[in-house]
């Protein structure tokens, strides 16, 4: 269905004078964790998995119980299997958002049914959730989009109202809070993302925090083809399998890189709100130009993107990258895309915003000095235009 062709604004090299969307952040710890990893027998899922597990879950969860995966779509999937998610079920979802939101629901023969975004804040339109819920309804989804917390009391209150069960797409929200609550600690299921351009990266890897601990047993299960390891390492081969499992567990390699991050966790998230807020004081906005995902009283921002808005996007886009700063829309509306079956839907907002939002780059190999040349540019566009 993505049947308009435009001009392709091609990569960035990396070289100097260039400044790139995303960088990976290494942390300065991670060689010394790694390489004590390879001096033991652990390079797989093993003790580093449990340590990372337990240090995540204290650090963002408020301890509740948890499981280390290959990645975040991992985690939803798991995710979606333990809260019952299956044939025929309907699950309401936001339109906007990376494809591995949805995918899994396609993997259970579920349906997604999209959700309009909040204008301002490329959220889900928490107003039209209820006027969504029919019989076939199993959960709703949420994703914290660029890291600032979605509206959870309202999704909370339509969610008790029909006995549905809440699943929070966390990739860009490690470290954001919602009235003082950390994001992670909420719902009946948390997904967070520690893919290679996150906050935290093991590589790829994911976490899912379980609200429910008799389902956390169940998930290190199916985690590991549906085999309770703990078992099986004591010799005790009489073990059935009565779900089916998959490969989806963290490595110690993983692991050992997430450590060394979650040391430096509170340094990181720091430095990108502060890169978030110099992007913010600077940026002058107009009638045509507009900064998205602020942050509110209720919420703290996580500052994993930086998106703005403009009636001439294409053209700003083109004369960024003429100056050397990468930028793109990263996300695109899933009902766009034909393996969704949904063809465009009539979502107003997201119709609006479509051709006008733009990611900027926000990374910890940034300076201040960068962000104040971006928005030099930007502004000096908008006077002009």
């Amino acid at each position: 269905m993505l049947d308009e062709v435009q001009n392709e604004i091609p990569l960035l090299e990396d070289s100097p004078g260039n400044i790139s969307l995303f960088r990976p952040h290494i942390p300065k710890g991670a060689l010394a964790e790694l390489q004590d990893t390879l001096n033991t027998r652990w390079i797989g899922q093993g003790p580093k998995v449990a340590k990372f597990e337990e240090e995540f879950s204290s650090r963002f969860c408020e301890s509740l119980p948890g499981v280390a995966v290959g990645s975040g779509t991992d985690a939803l999937h798991l995710a979606y299997i333990l809260a019952g998610v299956g044939p025929g079920d309907e699950v309401i979802t936001p339109v906007f958002t990376c494809t591995a939101t949805n995918i899994p629901l396609l993997y259970l023969g579920a349906r997604p049914i999209f959700v309009d975004v909040e204008p301002g804040t490329l959220n889900i339109k928490t107003d039209e959730l209820e006027k969504l819920v029919t019989p076939k309804t199993k959960a709703i989804v949420c994703v914290h989009y660029g890291g600032l917390p979605c509206n959870m009391d309202e999704i909370k209150l339509v969610a008790e109202k029909y006995g549905l069960q809440v699943i929070e797409d966390a990739a860009h929200a490690v470290g954001a809070r919602y009235k003082n609550r950390s994001i992670g600690s909420i719902s009946d299921f948390t997904m967070f993302s520690f893919q290679a351009i996150k906050h935290i990266t093991t590589g790829d890897g994911g976490y899912l925090a379980i609200k429910d601990p008799e389902k956390l047993e169940m998930a290190k299960r199916i985690r590991w083809f549906g085999i309770d390891r703990s078992r099986k390492q004591l010799g005790i081969w009489e073990n059935d399998i009565k779900e089916v499992g998959f490969k989806y567990q963290m490595t110690d390699l993983g692991a050992s890189m997430g450590l060394a991050a979650l040391k430096e966790f509170d340094t990181t998230l720091e430095y990108r709100r502060e890169l978030m807020f110099r992007y913010q004081n600077r940026l002058q906005e107009t009638e045509s130009f507009s900064v998205l995902s602020k942050e509110t009283s209720e919420t703290y921002h996580a500052a994993w993107l930086f998106t703005i808005k403009s009636n001439r996007r294409r053209d700003l886009q083109n004369m960024l990258a003429q100056n050397g700063i990468e930028t793109n829309q990263v996300h695109y509306r899933n009902d766009r895309y034909s393996i969704f079956g949904t063809g465009r839907l009539n979502l107003n907002n997201m119709d609006e915003v479509e051709d006008k939002y733009l990611v900027l780059p926000l990374h910890t190999q940034m300076n201040i000095g960068d962000v104040d040349r971006i928005t030099d540019l930007i502004n000096n566009f908008n006077m002009k235009n």
